[in-house]
């Protein structure tokens, strides 16, 4: 595939990380957190990796793709705002078109991130993108941090169906831990996006907004980045209304219902758009 389907810099192959990506220290076997992502205790420093699944099709191709690029590169400072002085926030950015791709080898701190402008081309391979995140999204891929995690912040943007068999990369992923209690929202942008796909990856309506203009694709991709944020990275682990020890799906059931919550609160505030995002884009 050629250079028109990569970000035009720090792009990486699913294939170059399997070869190059370090596993976590020895020491940190002894946190098992893959089968039990929210219960570890005792560490002051918390980490939280926020993940972005974007569709780079050839659909995306033009003033979609150039929208999306100008908004990320609004967000990052945005996101450097959120969470708590004890909270370490990582983004990790996953790539699909014919291939799937990570911008960078590893999470980055927020800090440190540098949007690198993504370029469209090919077909929509969504399963295949589901199965690599399902892959890195464990103690010895990309949730290594040796400190206290919250459960990661997982957000997918596509403009179109999924041309492989994304069931089945789903199938994966929803076995994975840090996946069923991570955060999930979705975003489907122009008319061809299907948003009953999208609910299948969320596991709720809630989590799911779409943008018919190039106006609205800003707006929801800002309100369900910070928000979202937000969310995953506020502890929510002392006790609820009834005075008894929040468990992880407690947890996991509160922070999913706000997230919806609010995401539907905001985009029903947000201002219109009458220029339809699929005309002349």
């Amino acid at each position: 595939m050629n250079n028109d389907n990569l970000v035009e810099q720090g792009m990486n192959t699913a294939a170059d990380i399997n070869n190059n990506y370090s596993s976590a220290p020895a020491g940190d076997d002894l946190l098992d957190f893959d089968d039990d992502p929210l219960s570890a205790t005792g560490v002051s420093r918390k980490s939280l990796v926020i993940f972005f699944l974007i569709d780079t099709s050839g659909s995306m191709k033009g003033k979609k793709m150039g929208e999306l690029n100008t908004v990320m590169e609004e967000l990052i400072p945005e996101i450097r705002k959120v969470g708590e002085a004890d909270t370490e926030v990582k983004v990790a950015v996953l790539t699909f078109s014919t291939d799937v791709r990570w911008m960078y080898s590893a999470p980055i701190p927020i800090e440190e991130f540098e949007w690198a402008r993504l370029r469209a081309s090919g077909v929509t391979s969504l399963g295949a993108a589901l199965k690599e995140l399902n892959a890195r999204m464990s103690r010895n891929g990309f949730l290594n941090s040796p400190s206290l995690s919250f459960a990661p912040v997982i957000f997918l943007m596509t403009d179109g169906y999924p041309s492989d068999d994304y069931k089945a990369g789903l199938k994966e992923l929803q076995a994975n831990s840090w996946y069923k209690f991570g955060l999930k929202a979705a975003l489907g942008i122009g008319s061809e996006a299907n948003d009953n796909v999208l609910a299948e990856f969320t596991g709720s309506a809630d989590t799911v907004v779409h943008a018919y203009s190039g106006g609205q694709l800003a707006q929801m991709i800002k309100i369900i980045a910070v928000t979202s944020s937000q969310i995953g990275s506020k502890s929510m682990t002392l006790s609820d209304d009834t005075s008894h020890e929040l468990g992880e799906e407690d947890v996991f059931a509160a922070k999913q219902k706000l997230l919806g919550q609010q995401i539907q609160d905001l985009v029903g505030k947000a201002e219109a758009d009458d220029v339809p995002f699929d005309t002349g884009w």
